[in-house]
């Protein structure tokens, strides 16, 4: 075995290649001037299928975006080839900033939060009035984030043929809510289409709702040349692949350029990541009385300045009970 002595110069020992290259890391990261912006349209299993100009593009992450994702909705950078032609691949290498998030948890009690979509105008929440019956504490912790997203919310009633929207109404009627009321037969010949479309022309909207009531039926009615199977594959809008329930997939609207975003259906609506402080900013008539609430005054104790706020007439006294259902939701189950 050779040894070295306390004469060796450096010269005389035999260094190994580095087998992953010599050339040294870098923090540097390529600035991609010339990327083009997309829109996802939808995520299956690692592959976004996203909107170039009027072509359907395929595309992964760049791995220099790290655990970074983009979700549909997002606005992104793409480089590689554009073309769109079959089998072929562009990479995401910037997400623009949001405009707006729709997030949920799985259940109360777990901190990873999820990001559905992205950059929506509003959140359509389509509830059936029978057969499922309503859940009001479901459609309480979509408005909840909604609110905390930067999101309008709009109500969707279907199935008026089996119940009246009444009780219903007089839940959410002091919020202010704009909603549509269909029936299946309304579904059926494209009236309840017609007004839905109305309430949706040249914005993002995005659609949740329990499962059953109906909500994929009036999202194919609006973009039936677009239909799609619920458990089926991927539609004329993105062209290849596959596309299951269980991923968001957004949809044009003809007309004023508006877009529809249909989600998977939810069981339940975790609010975990929720800032009970934030919900205020939904009630512009009740904000400014917080001013003398006590530091970290959760609205619904007896030091809560809201109260004679209401009490001195500034604000119907049903608007902060609305404020305090909202708020509670956080703290009940849906079932409760």
């Amino acid at each position: 075995m050779r040894r070295y002595g306390k004469h060796t110069d450096e010269d005389d020992i035999r260094t190994r290649p580095n087998r992953k290259g010599n050339r040294p890391r870098t923090n540097i990261r390529p600035k991609h001037e010339d990327a083009a912006e997309g829109l996802v349209l939808t995520v299956d299993r690692g592959r976004l299928t996203c909107l170039v100009e009027d072509r359907v593009v395929m595309a992964m992450k760049a791995r220099e975006l790290g655990r970074k994702a983009a979700v549909v909705g997002d606005r992104v950078m793409l480089v590689g080839d554009l073309s769109g032609r079959r089998d072929t691949l562009a990479r995401i290498v910037r997400i623009q900033e949001r405009a707006s998030v729709l997030r949920r948890t799985a259940d109360d009690d777990d901190p990873y939060e999820r990001v559905v979509v992205a950059n929506a105008d509003q959140l359509a929440i389509v509830t059936a009035l029978a057969d499922p019956e309503p859940r009001p504490r479901l459609i309480d912790r979509c408005l909840v984030a909604a609110y905390d997203g930067g999101l309008e919310p709009l109500l969707v009633m279907t199935k008026s043929d089996l119940a009246t929207p009444d009780e219903l109404l007089g839940l959410y009627g002091h919020l202010d809510i704009p909603y549509v009321v269909t029936s299946r037969e309304e579904l059926e010949n494209g009236d309840a289409a017609d007004r839905v479309r109305e309430l949706l022309d040249g914005r993002i909207t995005a659609f949740v709702g329990h499962s059953g009531v109906g909500k994929t039926t009036l999202v194919n009615a609006l973009v039936p040349e677009e239909r799609r199977r619920t458990t089926g594959h991927v539609n004329a809008v993105t062209g290849r692949g596959r596309h299951t329930t269980t991923s968001a997939l957004a949809l044009p609207l003809a007309g004023d350029g508006g877009w529809v975003i249909d989600t998977p259906g939810v069981r339940s609506f975790g609010l975990a990541h929720i800032d009970p402080s934030r919900v205020i900013h939904a009630f512009p008539d009740l904000e400014p009385g917080t001013a003398d609430c006590p530091r970290a005054c959760s609205h619904d104790e007896p030091d809560c300045a809201l109260d004679a706020w209401v009490e001195a007439g500034h604000a119907d006294p049903a608007r902060l009970y609305s404020l305090r259902r909202m708020l509670a939701t956080r703290e009940r189950t849906e079932g409760d």
